[in-house]
């Protein structure tokens, strides 16, 4: 554990995603791109997280190297899906206030680990705590982007680009972590500083 308080708020346990729904979810893009399973996820996930969709549509649609933003599509929509299907009608359509809440904690998190270096954590770290299966599931994509773009002669991948979809991949699980509400009948226990 850090010593210094940390911006991201805990993920409740119960809002925890399991590597079974992520690996689930991303069977749907197993065969052919254009399958209908997958047009109707893309129509779902807009319907339900409308603010959400939108905020990942902006961020995609930048002139962004290729295999980043192929790899940016493929992780944001599995792990919607993901989140969709764990938790059903407990997830809660986020509004824009929310996800920019959740962007800001990171973006203060990131901040508080540059001005304490020394420190052994960093932003990566402190989610790896709160969804420890997200990180890892979407560490695994990036480096199996990356290496398949080398093996076909394509180059390396934009850093920067990697980074903004791998950071865009950590809010959104983030932001949609905090958008499950408990099992009915659960009780809450609040946290006291």
């Amino acid at each position: 554990m850090w010593v210094r308080g940390a911006a991201i708020r805990p993920v409740p346990a119960y809002a925890h995603l399991s590597r079974g729904a992520l690996e689930t979810a991303s069977r749907l893009f197993e065969g052919d791109p254009g399958s209908d399973r997958l047009a109707a996820a893309m129509v779902r996930f807009e319907t339900e997280q409308p603010d959400l969709s939108r905020q990942v549509n902006r961020i995609l649609d930048r002139p962004l190297d290729e295999t980043a933003k192929a790899l940016g599509s493929f992780l944001c929509l599995c792990i919607w899906l993901a989140f969709s299907e764990s938790f059903g009608p407990r997830l809660a359509a986020l509004s824009k206030d929310a996800i920019a809440a959740t962007d800001e904690s990171i973006r203060v998190e990131e901040e508080l680990r540059r001005e304490h270096a020394e420190e052994p954590l960093d932003l990566e770290d402190v989610v790896l705590l709160e969804q420890p299966h997200v990180v890892e599931w979407v560490h695994e994509h990036v480096d199996a982007a990356t290496d398949l773009s080398r093996e076909e002669g394509e180059g390396e991948v934009d850093v920067d680009d990697l980074h903004l979809v791998y950071r865009t991949a950590l809010a959104m699980s983030l932001s949609l972590s905090y958008g499950v509400s408990p099992p009915e009948g659960e009780r809450i226990r609040e946290i006291m500083a």
